[in-house]
């Protein structure tokens, strides 16, 4: 991710804040559990509580963005806890969907190239970071 991703993201982020979390959760989640249904078993909880985990999820990586080994810690922790509930590889680029999509939404006339780009960078690089701290599931 360059500088101005960085900035970019935490600035969109911010915007994205003034939502309320089960709003912007619900949402994600609705379009993740259209285009793959699949993956709703996954959740065995509360969607209210995991809305919740969700937003609070992003904001804690995207606060320790600009600090790559506090990141690295949460990433690490995160990757461990998704293999323990299943997560495949493949699902990754499912949840980057949704996510983008969701992001899209939310920001509405805020969403341009430089912002999706820089959503995608940053997506793409804590999923490589997931991926090699996610122990192999067989």
């Amino acid at each position: 991710m360059t500088q101005q991703q960085l900035q970019l993201v935490k600035q969109t982020w911010k915007l994205l804040r003034e939502i309320e979390p089960a709003v912007l959760g619900d949402v994600f989640y609705r379009r993740l559990f259209f285009k793959y249904p699949a993956l709703r078993p996954m959740f065995k909880g509360s969607m209210e509580s995991q809305y919740q985990k969700f937003v609070d999820m992003l904001s804690i990586i995207v606060a320790r963005l600009d600090r790559p080994d506090t990141v690295a810690q949460e990433i690490g922790l995160l990757a461990r806890s998704h293999a323990g509930y299943g997560v495949q590889p493949s699902h990754y680029a499912d949840v980057k969907e949704a996510l983008l999509w969701t992001l899209e939404r939310g920001l509405g006339l805020d969403w341009n190239t430089d912002v999706q780009q820089a959503w995608i960078a940053c997506y793409d690089t804590l999923t490589q970071l997931m991926l090699e701290q996610a122990p192999l599931s067989h």
